[in-house]
């Protein structure tokens, strides 16, 4: 599900409303006791220690989209500290796409997100965190990420299926994120290196 800028928060009571976490995209393969993190571009993101964390969870096979972040003590993501791999990673989840040989993306989100967020209590892992959401009330939760220096809010409808190349997934972005300040001088440079 790729994610499309709008300019403004609003409030719809057919959306949720979710927190958007600075760090790398990810879709987590879990089978057999095995984990693979894949970036949107389906590129392998190694980040050995987290997917050896995640390939404990307890299921035969799953697939849950995220997004992998370094927190700091108070919940902040700081992408820096993921970048320069100085922190511990943790997968940010907000969505289940397959559970134990059933393929979910036809189901709503509302109850894809239930079933993630019963599997991530089951597992009792630390290093995965279940995407809490806001229901319709996207002006008062975009409001305090502002006022909290937070990178934005993606919207997403409830009733919504999982489509592999649709843009169903809307996201606002605070103007004001102070992390975002230099964000593109210091990719450029990382990849040159």
């Amino acid at each position: 599900m790729r994610l499309r800028l709008v300019k403004e928060p609003f409030n719809d009571p057919d959306y949720l409303f979710e927190l958007k976490h600075d760090g790398f995209r990810a879709i987590a393969y879990i089978e057999h006791g095995e984990c693979k993190l894949v970036s949107r571009n389906l590129k392998h993101v190694r980040f050995k220690a987290l997917e050896e964390v995640l390939a404990t969870l307890p299921v035969q096979n799953t697939i849950i989209d995220g997004e992998i972040v370094c927190i700091d003590a108070n919940g902040v993501s700081q992408f820096n500290e993921l970048l320069s791999r100085k922190a511990e990673p943790v997968l940010y989840a907000f969505d289940l796409l397959w559970l134990n040989g059933d393929d979910l993306r036809k189901q709503p989100l509302i109850m894809r997100k239930d079933r993630l967020a019963a599997l991530l209590r089951l597992s009792g892992c630390n290093r995965i965190m279940y995407a809490q959401h806001v229901d319709g009330e996207g002006k008062r939760l975009f409001a305090e990420i502002c006022r909290r220096d937070l990178e934005g809010v993606v919207a997403k409808r409830k009733m919504g299926t999982y489509k592999d190349n649709g843009i169903a997934w809307l996201k606002i972005k605070n103007r004001k994120y102070s992390q975002a300040e230099g964000r593109h001088e210091l990719l450029t440079r990382r990849r040159a290196e």
